[in-house]
């Protein structure tokens, strides 16, 4: 077996996880904080990449403004989604807000589909992140190095922030008890309503940072968001550091199976989700009921 296939599958895997993390981060603060299963969340990210499109074409906004553009687009677009339609299920079954959330996805990706065609577009690397960097053992491209420093980056800042700071304390007390944290003073809805604005803008800067690795296509986000979920079963439901660890480790899991057995690559996520739930059903990180 080559050593330097291997290495540089299991590289090309990482950009890939990077991915699942940032996507199944998103999920995990919507689910963690707010209880709702969104199954919207690959519309987001597709949403995200066609922004950065059409601001390029439109408007001549490059790659870095697209980069900010975006995801405040898509968070202000998930403040009027929370307030119009998820709002009204936080006490309800799971169900219905999954149920919900696929039914916006599907009239979505419909309305993309009507307004772009359903052929994929392309997105071009920023011209100062073009080139590539040598690491011994293979070429990797620049813009995907980039990839990888600036998903991890983006993960742990957001892992940090939700774990270890007022604001994020308060994030957690108001799903846990909100009645209490309302009597302090502190706008529970309002909170909630900026959490989910904020996970969806994650999807979508996530978007903005595959456009020019995938294809801009209106069956992007449906296509990862299965891989995604279960990333996050696998992970556990919630958890937000196991979102990130989970996303990263299965996409070098991913491109090991490529350079060691390629026939099972597209399956290999969805075996390991059905040890772990048989192992271990509450997931890798997640709490016992």
């Amino acid at each position: 077996m080559d050593i330097y296939l291997i290495l540089s599958q299991m590289t090309l895997g990482l950009v890939n996880g990077v991915f699942y993390a940032i996507l199944s981060l998103g999920l995990a603060i919507i689910f963690g904080l707010l209880g709702v299963i969104n199954f919207a969340h690959g519309v987001f990210f597709m949403l995200g990449a066609f922004i950065a499109y059409a601001l390029g074409q439109w408007l001549g906004i490059g790659y870095w403004g697209a980069l900010i553009i975006a995801p405040l687009l898509i968070g202000m677009l998930g403040l009027v989604v929370e307030v119009t339609f998820i709002r009204h299920l936080y006490r309800l079954d799971h169900l219905y807000g999954l149920l919900l959330t696929l039914g916006l996805a599907l009239f979505v990706e419909g309305f993309i589909r009507i307004v772009f065609g359903p052929q994929g577009l392309p997105y071009s690397v920023p011209s100062s992140l073009r080139g590539a960097v040598n690491l011994g053992y293979m070429m990797l491209p620049m813009y995907r190095a980039w990839v990888v420093v600036a998903g991890v980056v983006l993960c742990l800042a957001t892992w940090l922030i939700i774990e270890w700071t007022p604001l994020g304390a308060k994030l957690r007390a108001a799903t846990d008890n909100p009645v209490l944290v309302q009597a302090f003073g502190i706008n529970v809805p309002v909170m909630l309503t900026l959490t989910y604005g904020a996970g969806v803008a994650l999807a979508a800067l996530g978007g903005v940072m595959a456009a020019p690795i995938l294809s801009v296509d209106p069956s992007m986000g449906t296509s990862v968001i299965i891989v995604v979920f279960a990333v996050v079963v696998i992970g556990g439901m919630g958890s937000i550091f196991g979102s990130i660890v989970t996303g990263l480790g299965l996409g070098l899991l991913e491109g090991l199976t490529k350079a060691v057995f390629p026939q099972a690559s597209s399956t290999v996520i969805f075996v390991a989700m059905v040890i772990i739930l048989v192992a271990r059903p509450r997931g890798l990180f997640g709490k016992a009921a």
